[in-house]
């Protein structure tokens, strides 16, 4: 009796299909939307995920100035830069980024969750987010998607 061998799949960079895809980040905890759309990037979400290759979707993050916290952390959570000069320590509170820089917030969440390595730098170039609901990526027809993540009341 012979067994059958099934053959592992493995993507090629050229195989890759990508799609565009649109959240609304109102009222979304960051740390629940930075989960799904670190995933959505990476191409978790496909039946053809490879580790090795960028097989991810496009995501377009837009009202990311209304994204949720909860408890005190829009005075105590802190977001950290340095210059690169002696004495060029930068720290924000979560309130002070949301005023000033809102996309910040969801960009460092995702880049987070994603390798840290040159395949991580890619994948990060494909989420493009917006602190309102405008947006210049009209053209490429981007699906909405809802997730289904409990939201929060500020």
């Amino acid at each position: 009796m012979s067994l059958k061998r099934s053959k592992t799949f493995s993507q090629r960079p050229a195989d890759v299909e990508r799609a565009w895809l649109l959240v609304d980040a109102t009222d979304i905890p960051i740390g629940r939307l930075a989960t799904r759309v670190a995933s959505i990037l990476r191409g978790k979400h496909k039946p053809t995920f490879t580790p090795h290759v960028d097989g991810g979707d496009y995501v377009v993050v837009i009202n990311a100035a209304a994204v949720g916290s909860t408890g005190k952390k829009e005075t105590d959570k802190k977001y950290f830069r340095h210059s690169g000069y002696p004495g060029g320590l930068r720290e924000e509170s979560l309130g002070r980024l949301r005023e000033t820089h809102p996309e910040r917030i969801i960009e460092s969440a995702v880049k987070g969750m994603l390798p840290k390595n040159r395949l991580g730098r890619k994948m990060i170039s494909k989420l493009k987010v917006y602190p309102g609901a405008e947006h210049p990526h009209a053209a490429q027809g981007p699906q909405p998607i809802d997730f289904d993540i409990r939201k929060v009341e500020r």
